[in-house]
């Protein structure tokens, strides 16, 4: 995963070990209403790392080897 939001979701998966600690979401109490969404990047309530261009301009997709993503702190390989 490129996109921070993603990498976010996948760190919060829950391990079977019972005496390991709830995972850290980092990713904000701020839903956007998926029929109105944020301006900019979709993600950027949500996102860890989210910086003042992602309010307010929406990033372009980028090829990051066979996937694309589209993030404004990720750089196309």
């Amino acid at each position: 995963p490129a996109h921070p939001y993603t990498k976010a979701l996948l760190s919060s998966i829950l391990t079977p070990d019972p005496g390991m600690e709830l995972p850290s979401l980092d990713l904000g109490a701020t839903y956007p209403n998926p029929i109105d969404p944020p301006k900019g990047c979709r993600f950027h309530p949500r996102c860890p790392d989210c910086v003042p261009k992602c309010s307010s301009t929406a990033p372009k997709p980028l090829s990051k080897g066979d996937h694309m993503v589209e993030c404004h702190q990720v750089k196309s390989l």
